[in-house]
């Protein structure tokens, strides 16, 4: 038979077996009542703040630069022989262009310059100064603030302006378009 001591000793041992069980089971509650819900709404939070705000602007950013295809009816700038580039500039100041999608809220502000290969070239273009302002407008207020707001983007404006001068006024030969003058607001 066993002493009262050994009773003693294995009552004790059984009892921290069932303390030890029933820690692990208040445990074990405690995280499916407290922590598995709140698992959930913090994963359902990250879920709507990604769809919802983050994913919009990357893609936003990532689509905001489209690129037009433009095709150049002119020879490239090393196979041009014998034009004095800078001497006869055709020069149209301050222009105020809307650009698309805004509503007359934003504004560029813009003065470009033509580098032309002659003096007849530059009084045609002086004699059509509304055709040039008209098809300098129609270029820049047909793209949006994105693609207004991006510096490499001016060299495709630079080649479409050009092709519009062309096709307006075929006769005129436009070396080069610059930008003196280019503010968004």
């Amino acid at each position: 038979m066993e002493t009262p001591k050994e009773e003693n000793i294995e009552k004790k041992q059984e009892e921290k077996k069932v303390e030890e069980t029933s820690e692990k089971k208040g445990f074990n509650i405690k995280f499916l009542v407290i922590g598995l819900p709140l698992f959930i709404v913090q994963l359902v939070a990250v879920y709507f703040i990604t769809a919802n705000i983050l994913m919009p602007k990357i893609q936003s950013h990532s689509s905001s630069v489209q690129t037009d295809s433009v095709k150049v009816d002119h020879p490239a700038e090393d196979t041009v022989a014998h034009v004095d580039l800078g001497k006869f500039i055709y020069v149209v100041e301050d222009l105020i262009i809307n650009p698309a999608g805004t509503d007359g809220k934003r504004l560029l502000l813009s003065s470009l310059g033509f580098d032309l290969p002659n003096e007849k070239n530059q009084s045609e273009l002086k004699e059509k100064e509304i055709l040039v302002k008209d098809a300098i407008i129609s270029v820049l207020g047909s793209k949006d603030m994105t693609q207004l707001s991006n510096s490499s983007y001016r060299d495709t404006l630079r080649i479409q302006i050009t092709q519009k001068l062309n096709r307006l006024i075929p006769n005129v030969k436009i070396s080069n378009v610059y930008f003196s003058k280019y503010i968004l607001q």
